[in-house]
């Protein structure tokens, strides 16, 4: 378990600033507070993480039974009588334990954080203030305009603010004014501006057209809005849902039937994959007797075996989503790995039988 946690949290913290460095370029550039970062981030761990832990019990038990090896305690276990088959017992029981963190982890964290993140994207992809206040930057907040804040006062006044506005071919519109204020009303939000100057420039004739104003109001509702956001996807619904009523749920998101049935299934092969992997692992180096060049191919093979596994999950999913009623399939690469790591086990109990098979069948 020491080593478990080691191992997630290498392999965790690697894919985790991979992300949280390209989603901090995006949340600080669009003027977001670090505590709207941390937040973020903080909601995309639970999926990172669970991604990683059969990953991170695969290593660890690898790496402890290398351990056993190179230093010759799994020698003289073994020589105490003990069968690989009882020898597995701890480690089935150390997959089980990594399983059940996965089960919650796929059933309610990583949906609920999933849900959470989408809601947060949408509440601030409608926030007005944090893709326009912001002080001495030209912002784009749309094709084709152009916004600029000089200074932002505590009370929430805007001083000397310059919009020009690009979206008409025809024509383009430049708005500066001394003072402005963001008000937002039941119609949308609006840039009232006060005490300011409006040029008009005609292409057409290459005329300009000036306009003083003491208020001004600019309807930035155009400028903010963005598509809309699916709060229904068929990974925010949680398990018992998906269970209960699959056809409501993929109704409701429109995602297919065969969608539906990957995403609830592959929620119960990712916490199965864990006690596969640690099996795998174990197993495939227990074959082979005692070297002194250590048991690196047995280490190869394993990482060989389990690449296999998940070629085997990519495979499944294609008929699943062609027709929901094949779901069974998609158990078929645990099935094989349990199968697998049952046959190196049985292999490394008796050694002499599967060489003389092999030597037969050569």
């Amino acid at each position: 378990m020491v080593l478990f946690g080691f191992f997630a949290l290498v392999l965790v913290s690697i894919l985790w600033i991979n992300k949280a460095v390209r989603m901090f370029d995006k949340l600080i550039g669009d003027g977001q507070p670090a505590w709207v970062f941390l937040e973020f981030t903080a909601l995309t761990l639970p999926t990172v993480i669970g991604g990683m832990l059969p990953i991170a019990a695969f290593a660890a038990t690898v790496y402890a039974v290398h351990r056993l090896s190179s230093e010759s305690e799994l020698t003289v276990i073994q020589a105490t009588g003990y069968s690989p088959a009882r020898l597995a017992r701890p480690v089935l029981v150390f997959g089980g334990i990594v399983a059940l963190m996965m089960s919650l982890l796929a059933h309610i964290l990583i949906p609920g954080s999933l849900s959470q993140l989408r809601l947060r994207e949408h509440e601030i992809s409608r926030n007005v203030a944090a893709q326009l206040l912001s002080e001495g930057e030209f912002l784009h907040p749309a094709p084709g305009i152009t916004f600029y804040i000089r200074e932002i006062t505590p009370e929430g006044e805007l001083r000397d603010v310059f919009l020009s506005d690009r979206r008409d071919p025809d024509k383009t519109v430049t708005y500066t004014s001394s003072r402005a204020y963001l008000v937002a009303d039941g119609a949308g939000s609006r840039l009232v501006m006060v005490a300011g100057l409006a040029q008009n420039i005609r292409t057409a004739d290459a005329r300009l057209f000036v306009t003083h104003f003491d208020d001004f109001s600019y309807d930035i509702s155009s400028l903010l809005s963005r598509s809309g956001i699916n709060l229904n996807k068929v990974t925010f619904a949680g398990t018992a849902e998906l269970l209960r009523a699959p056809e409501a749920v993929a109704a409701r998101s429109g995602a297919s039937p065969g969608e539906v049935m990957v995403e609830l299934h592959g929620r119960f092969t990712a916490v199965l994959m864990c006690v596969v992997a640690a099996l795998i692992g174990f197993s495939t180096l227990m074959v082979g007797g005692f070297s002194r060049f250590g048991v690196w191919r047995q280490v190869l093979a394993a990482f060989a075996l389990l690449v296999v596994i998940r070629i085997g999950e990519s495979a499944s999913l294609g008929p699943v989503l062609a027709d929901a009623a094949l779901w069974p399939l998609l158990y078929l690469p645990t099935l094989g790995g349990f199968v697998m790591a049952g046959g190196l086990l049985w292999l490394a109990h008796h050694p002499v039988t599967g060489r003389r098979r092999a030597e037969a069948a050569a």
